[in-house]
């Protein structure tokens, strides 16, 4: 048994001890590096460490341990922008989204994953211009049309891993920028991701040596979270929309290369 895959509190013997740090140092040390970025743009911690955490503890455990991550990563960048969080369109997405969760992560079939990897980096790269030519027209994503989005993204995020790509440009498109943007969003997957969690936990997905890797895992992008709110300070808001483009067509060209190196 690799030493990783070990439950907590198994003995070791001094090599599989020295294995087992060093893994651990480079989880955190990615996790760290992914909690700065993510906090900037509000996403971008799974894509980063899911490959990490399945080389580490085995594809089996990645998905459950980001789950718990992500739920540390989200309460961190609602703590740090606490007051400019925007609760009516938290409630908007959340509520249905939630539910929506509970169902994906129970759905036993679903497309094959390069195919929403490719219908993902379509509709990412596709926000670009659709959002700066809404903007131009002074538009602002009703609440009502975020809560039928919350209800798909969160049915989404059940199955994969996270939908925080898209999640963001949907919320600038309600008028979000900078730390209403990652509040507010970080809110709305918070819901999602506990309804995930749980779900997991129902299924026996969760045992303690999960949820205590997770956690392990989620401090670094607690402490990132904090760490990039002075970046975001500095930022203007036409910078930080420019930086959420670059993220958006990065991120879209890289779900397209792998939707298509899978097919």
């Amino acid at each position: 048994m690799h030493a990783a895959n070990r439950p907590i509190g198994t003995s070791l013997s001094g090599g599989d001890r020295g294995s087992t740090s060093l893994i651990y140092l480079f989880v955190l040390a990615i996790g760290l590096v992914a909690g700065i970025f993510s906090g900037i743009v509000g996403t971008g911690s799974s894509i980063m460490l899911l490959p990490v955490l399945a080389f580490a503890f085995g594809p089996k455990q990645a998905v459950p341990i980001m789950a718990i991550a992500a739920i540390m990563a989200n309460v961190s960048r609602v703590l740090a922008w606490w007051r400019e969080v925007e609760w009516r369109a938290v409630a908007a997405y959340a509520v249905p989204a939630a539910p929506a969760a509970a169902l994906g992560a129970r759905t036993l079939l679903a497309l094959p994953s390069h195919t929403v990897d490719f219908v993902i980096g379509v509709f990412l790269i596709a926000m670009i211009p659709l959002r700066r030519w809404l903007a131009a027209r002074d538009f602002v994503l009703p609440l009502w049309a975020l809560a039928v989005i919350g209800g798909v993204m969160g049915f989404l995020t059940g199955i994969v891993a996270s939908t925080g790509p898209i999640t963001v440009p949907i919320f600038m498109s309600h008028g979000l920028v900078k730390g209403a943007l990652l509040g507010t969003e970080s809110a709305g997957s918070l819901a999602v991701y506990i309804s995930k969690a749980l779900t997991f936990r129902r299924f026996d997905a969760l045992p303690f040596d999960i949820v205590m890797k997770g956690m392990i895992t989620g401090s670094t992008l607690f402490i990132g979270a904090f760490v990039a709110r002075r970046f975001v300070l500095k930022l203007g808001p036409d910078s930080f929309r420019l930086l959420m483009d670059g993220m958006m067509l990065a991120a879209g060209l890289s779900m397209l290369w792998s939707s298509l190196a899978a097919g």
